[in-house]
């Protein structure tokens, strides 16, 4: 069953964030001051992507969780998962700057908070957590100890302040994971380009 799940979330993880984007983009309330924590948070995490693919290269593009050498640079010398994070940074950046406030639960007068903000965190680590945990066994038939090492002493999604001390590559290809994200980086600029649109109009109505 895990097995299964992680596969199928794997294979279809560029899509099933769409239902909860149109939501989000449908319920939008957004203000200067959520669009600018937006931006900044959406910024982080694509430039996290960015970092994580310039040394992992192709093995981030597969349909299916394989295993070739064990990453331990660059990002992975922080965290085991560095390419996830960035994608709910990048996420979460985006939900935060649209601020669907239309549908909302009060915590106090004064806080009013977007359902969709926990329904996206929850959702996320569903998915997320079946796609890690059948990496994870996949990597640790095929790597053994090597794989054991690394994870115990790199965590999974709150970064260690120090790097890995057995980092591989030493280096990343900075220009190729900059045209390997071009899709991704083009899709949050028209996601948030039109928050801003929805923003002006919501300015000019009054």
């Amino acid at each position: 069953m895990k097995t299964t799940l992680g596969n199928l979330f794997f294979k279809w993880r560029s899509y099933t964030p769409i239902p909860l984007l149109l939501a989000t983009l449908l319920l939008a309330q957004p203000t200067l001051g959520s669009i600018t924590l937006g931006i900044m948070i959406a910024l982080a995490g694509e430039l996290t992507r960015i970092w994580a693919v310039a040394y992992a290269g192709g093995a981030t593009r597969t349909l299916e969780p394989g295993v070739g050498n064990l990453i331990t640079g660059g990002p992975f010398s922080y965290v085991r998962n560095p390419l996830y994070v960035g994608n709910l940074l990048l996420s979460l950046g985006v939900c935060l700057a649209a601020w669907p406030a239309k549908w909302s639960f009060a915590i106090s007068d004064a806080v009013v908070i977007p359902w969709l903000l926990p329904i996206f965190v929850i959702a996320f680590a569903i998915q997320y957590g079946f796609i890690v945990a059948v990496e994870e066994d996949t990597i640790r038939r095929s790597l053994g100890e090597i794989y054991d090492e690394y994870y115990k002493a790199v965590p999974g999604w709150l970064p260690r302040l120090t790097p890995y001390s057995k980092r591989y590559p030493e280096k990343g290809n900075f220009k190729a994971g900059f045209r390997s994200d071009r899709r991704s980086i083009q899709t949050t600029s028209l996601v948030l380009l039109v928050i801003i649109i929805i923003y002006m109009i919501r300015l000019l109505k009054g």
